[in-house]
């Protein structure tokens, strides 16, 4: 069920944009808790529906996972992510140059959800995936992310390469992350319109993404592991790119 968001810190970070959520569930006869007690005082200044059911409905509608006592819905048209139109006019509304996330095939939600709150600490315009053979905005990724799925704009398209070409024609730089790259990302313009394009877990970025990118980066690597987690590396390049854009 993507729209449902669990755990106390996540359903909290939610609560800044109260018009997103539809009510928050909480579970009869918890024991009390001084941050559901704020949480639910929230839900209420906010005219949010409160309703309190057995633990076992939250462990259902959370998967399993530890929702702490708490699990919020949102309402129907907070939870599709943006159509792929839309990306477009998002870009040529911007008062200054675009700075975009692109995930060629992230499929871990554990990865998703940290790289959307990478994203959304750097000042990322939007996040970008493909429909297909990618993780998209589920309960994991939401309550991971902390709040970010519901305040950075999201896309999934159908034909990533093509994406990528509309790009190209509105002027943003596409940057590629991969470990054979001859620049580091400290050594490249990360300045102007820009989308830093990180490839899925242990595969990297498809050959078709690849050839599509403008310039290739590297992190460069002292010890003796020879690549790092997806989001780490994306939280890396993101703030490199934040410098730069800066100074």
């Amino acid at each position: 069920m993507s729209n449902i968001i669990y755990g106390i810190h996540a359903v909290t970070a939610a609560m800044k944009q109260p018009r997103k959520l539809s009510e928050v569930l909480v579970a009869d006869g918890h024991r009390p808790n001084p941050r559901v007690a704020t949480l639910l005082a929230k839900s209420k200044d906010n005219h949010i529906r409160v309703v309190r059911v057995p633990v076992d409905e939250l462990d259902r509608l959370s998967g399993g996972e530890r929702h702490q006592g708490v699990v919020a819905r949102l309402k129907e048209k907070a939870v599709t992510a943006a159509p792929n139109v839309d990306f477009v006019s998002l870009i040529q509304q911007l008062d200054r140059p675009a700075f975009l996330l692109i995930l060629d095939g992230v499929q871990d939600p554990h990865n998703l959800g940290a790289c959307l709150r990478s994203a959304d600490a750097a000042g990322v315009d939007a996040v970008i995936v493909p429909k297909d053979k990618a993780a998209g905005l589920t309960p994991v990724v939401r309550k991971v992310a902390c709040g970010a799925a519901e305040s950075i704009p999201f896309y999934q398209v159908t034909n990533l390469a093509r994406t990528l070409r509309e790009l190209q024609e509105l002027g943003v730089w596409l940057v590629g992350a991969a470990g054979e790259a001859d620049t580091t990302v400290y050594q490249a313009d990360l300045k102007g319109s820009l989308a830093i394009v990180m490839g899925a877990e242990e595969k990297g970025l498809r050959r078709l993404t690849r050839e599509h990118c403008d310039s290739l980066i590297k992190i460069p690597m002292a010890g003796t592991v020879e690549s790092l987690n997806v989001s780490v590396a994306t939280g890396i390049c993101l703030f490199e790119a934040v410098r730069q854009r800066q100074g």
